[in-house]
């Protein structure tokens, strides 16, 4: 029975490893990201059962664990701050059917010509909202609720925070969370058999407990307790204009970010590429489930995913047995939950939105693509600034104007041999963008002087700029000298068609 056991999984040895690593990985995340996002906590462990049993199951990335994910975190607080828990299930519900559609229609692919710029500058304004944020639970106070009220509290919570037993203790035990985590690398290879959120969790809970700290802990309801499919009444606020924008924002953001994890998950291995219009229906087929329970939405996320194929994991088995183990950690140990302070959770959040912000990559962006940078920058402060939502909008506008500006270089070279025409070669791409450009070279041009202006060089000529230098040239022409000739470039000729010579305006 073993040999057959063997012979069928091969690498079930591996895989069970691998799984029970992302999951005490994945344990603490799953419930500081529910938490953050203002829900219950069993919620977070549904939405990483659902990521393993469900979307573990499906075929697209082979190794990439979902769950949970720290960068849906602010999107999901303001949903829940805005419409209530009911109808945020609505929402991950349509939000799942939309990717599965996606994928049918084949648009996975697309998703990997989104600049990188805007969603580096995705992931730094959520990180930097969410640092904001989880600073207010580490000093024992209640957080704004925008992005700017947050940055702006910030000083006068921490000016507040010495007179305030409760609070200095929660910053504490929050500032050491993220000692740990940021110095776990370097203890002893035995200890780090341990993930690092697990053992930040697990001795940020012993020293509260032992110390008696009077810090916040998790409240716990109890997984069925926790779990409330959303109501009919929920769906028919979905024509609003408010839920409909976050439906949008939830699908291109959790599309994104799945499928840039699997491509940073697919350079971490040697196995089977993603294929990535598959891995966005099995996104989508999980958060129609995760919608149907009322619980978070799911994403890839990049440090599970990390782990899991650190640890070994040669197939899906191991992310699909994480998800098994989180089932029984919910159904049998939740009170377990009881004793996790908020602080330390908020140091886990606050250390994993620190690794949002690229400091390091935009410096070295600054040095060799300035505007990629501006985007970069732009995208994070209009998060932080407006919402998720508009300043995704933001980035992306600019990142289609940085492209229009580069894609329509044109140069204009003027040839005068002090008598006759004056010949004036254009070449490149003409768009509107450049009419400024064009338009006061040309008109610096000697009135009383025959021009022949030639356009064979373009590769392109859009309707304003053709306009704009027929208009020229008749005025040019206006002055009693002898009429602007302009030479096209040839199209090669359709069949049947017949040539005709180029005419003069």
């Amino acid at each position: 029975m073993n040999n057959t056991l063997i012979s069928r999984f091969p690498h079930l040895k591996q895989d069970f490893a691998a799984s029970l690593v992302v999951f005490l990985v994945a344990l603490p995340l799953c419930v500081g990201v529910a938490v953050a996002s203002g829900v219950p906590a069993e919620l977070g462990l549904v939405t990483g059962i659902v990521g393993g049993l469900v979307t573990g199951l499906m075929r697209g990335s082979s190794l990439q664990v979902s769950g949970p994910a720290a960068g849906l975190t602010v999107l999901v607080f303001e949903a829940v701050e805005e419409f209530g828990l009911p109808v945020l299930g609505a929402i991950v519900l349509v939000t799942g059917l939309l990717q599965v559609l996606m994928g049918v229609l084949r648009l996975g692919r697309y998703f990997r010509a989104i600049s990188v710029s805007v969603v580096e500058g995705m992931l730094a304004g959520i990180g930097l909202v969410l640092i904001a944020g989880q600073l207010y639970p580490a000093l024992a106070a209640k957080a704004p609720d925008s992005g700017l009220g947050k940055m702006a509290g910030l000083p006068g919570a921490f000016l507040d925070a010495p007179g305030d037993g409760e609070a200095l203790a929660s910053l504490a035990l929050c500032a050491g969370t993220v000692a740990i985590l940021a110095l776990w690398k370097h203890v002893p290879a035995k200890l780090r058999t341990v993930p690092g959120p697990l053992a930040a969790v697990g001795l940020a809970t012993l020293a509260a407990s032992a110390l008696s700290l009077p810090v916040a802990t998790v409240e716990v309801k109890g997984l069925l307790g926790a779990v409330q499919p959303p109501p009919l009444s929920a769906f028919t606020d979905l024509a609003s204009v408010g839920v409909l924008g976050t439906i949008v924002a939830f699908t291109l953001i959790a599309s994104a970010e799945s499928l840039f994890s699997a491509a940073a998950v697919d350079r971490l291995h040697d196995g089977p590429r993603t294929r990535y219009d598959k891995e966005l229906v099995a996104q989508g087929a999980g958060n129609a489930i995760c919608g149907l329970l009322g619980a978070l939405p799911m994403t890839a996320v990049i440090v599970r995913s990390a782990a899991n194929v650190q640890a070994g994991a040669r197939t899906k088995a191991s992310r699909v047995l994480h998800g098994v183990w989180l089932l029984l950690f919910a159904a049998l140990l939740p009170g377990v939950l009881a004793y996790i302070p908020i602080p330390a959770l908020a140091g886990i959040l606050v250390y994993s939105g620190a690794k949002l912000v690229p400091v390091r990559a935009l410096a070295a962006l600054w040095g060799e693509h300035r505007g990629e940078a501006l985007i970069l920058g732009v995208t994070a402060v209009s998060i932080v600034a407006v919402s998720m939502f508009e300043g995704v909008l933001i980035g992306l506008a600019l990142a289609i104007v940085k492209t229009a500006w580069e894609a329509s270089h044109v140069r204009l070279e003027v040839v005068d041999k002090g008598a006759g025409p004056i010949e004036a070669y254009l070449s490149g791409n003409a768009t509107f963008l450049r009419l400024p450009k064009i338009l006061d070279s040309l008109e610096s041009l000697p009135q009383d002087r025959p021009v022949r202006l030639n356009l064979s060089g373009l590769h392109h000529l859009d309707h304003a700029c053709r306009k704009a230098l027929e208009n020229w040239a008749e005025r040019h022409s206006a002055a009693g000298t002898e009429p602007v000739q302009v030479t096209e470039r040839e199209e090669p000729p359709r069949a049947g068609a017949v040539s005709r010579p180029t005419e003069r305006v």
